[in-house]
């Protein structure tokens, strides 16, 4: 989320800008859902030949193209249209700065359109599609994890200690972004990965297209019941416990704390409240996510994390900030 996103609004154009910011996003979103502006990869088009390479009604992709023409996204000249730099850059897949994650970001406006509901109900209200659609999404909920963990992991390895890590537990490892900056900070740092296990062949391939998977395990299962053994000198909890409960962390914490060497550390990752709740922006906004999204998801305050962390023996428990939105909480054991 940018900075501008985070300001406070103060002044009624910007009341207005943020109203009527969903039919911007909606345009860009269903643009990239319908392979648009891969289609155009490399040339120019007419609305009514893009709209049998995508499946599109011909009239209503014009109108659309013409849309992402206002927003700057598409060029047209002579009734054809072509993309311009940045779409070309970040909107076409297989390109190197391809926002993949676009995906999950798309799969996100069907939770949030009911968001009414869920602050009447105290929890989520979005009703899933049965069958297959939550693996269908998972490769898109993964790459768009991906891409905001690989520019802040290496930022946030420098802020551990890692003198006396020799073996590190990744719980709910997703890609290994961080895990693999873990590996890379430290060569003699040996990484388990542990995940469900439809996701951990998602992660194998992450892991093995940054060529470390000489230096990583890979354990399947559900971190609500653990079964990562014992024995890991740091434990990583990288954007976790917003996904859980009160009691559910409790317990988590618990069982991470459990399995370190004396000495070890547990490391929490994710949005840290201050006591008003209204700081970092984005986890106050993030917090609004997890309603939508889970039964019982949050994001919890510095104090909350760290009377968990003392009721599973950790001592030493500092915070520390990062240059982005997350904050990094660590205990020891002793």
């Amino acid at each position: 989320m940018s900075n501008q996103e985070n300001e406070p609004i103060t002044t009624a154009a910007q009341l207005r800008a943020a109203v009527y910011g969903f039919r911007r996003s909606r345009i860009i979103l269903t643009a990239f859902e319908l392979g648009l502006f891969t289609g155009l990869a490399g040339r120019w088009l007419s609305s009514e030949k893009l709209a049998k390479m995508i499946d599109a009604d011909a009239r209503a992709l014009d109108r659309l193209l013409n849309a992402l023409c206002a927003l700057g996204l598409v060029r047209k000249s002579g009734g054809q249209f072509a993309n311009t730099k940045i779409s070309r850059s970040l909107l076409v897949a297989g390109e190197p700065q391809f926002l993949a994650g676009l995906t999950h970001t798309d799969n996100q406006w069907q939770s949030w359109h009911t968001l009414s509901a869920a602050v009447r109900r105290g929890t989520s209200a979005y009703k899933r599609d049965s069958g297959s659609a939550g693996s269908d999404r998972l490769p898109g909920f993964i790459a768009a994890m991906h891409e905001r963990a690989t520019p802040q992991a290496p930022v946030m390895v420098k802020l551990l200690d890692l003198s006396k890590v020799s073996r590190c537990l990744d719980i709910g490892s997703g890609s290994g972004a961080y895990a693999m900056a873990l590996a890379r900070a430290k060569n003699s740092i040996r990484i388990a990965a542990f995940d469900l296990p439809e996701v951990l062949p998602l992660t194998r391939k992450y892991v093995a297209r940054a060529g470390l998977l000489s230096r990583f395990d890979f354990i399947a299962g559900d971190f609500h019941h653990g079964g990562w053994g014992k024995g890991y000198d740091l434990v990583l909890l990288s954007a976790i416990v917003h996904m859980n409960s009160p009691r559910e962390n409790r317990r988590l914490i618990a069982r991470a704390a459990k399995s370190l060497n004396p000495c070890g550390q547990l490391v929490i990752q994710d949005f840290i409240m201050d006591p008003d709740r209204t700081r970092p922006a984005a986890g106050a906004f993030f917090a609004l996510n997890m309603l939508v999204a889970t039964k019982a998801g949050d994001t919890f305050s510095a104090r909350e994390l760290g009377g968990w962390m003392r009721e599973a023996g950790l001592k030493k428990i500092v915070q520390r900030t990062t240059p982005f939105d997350a904050s990094l909480l660590i205990g020891r054991k002793p």
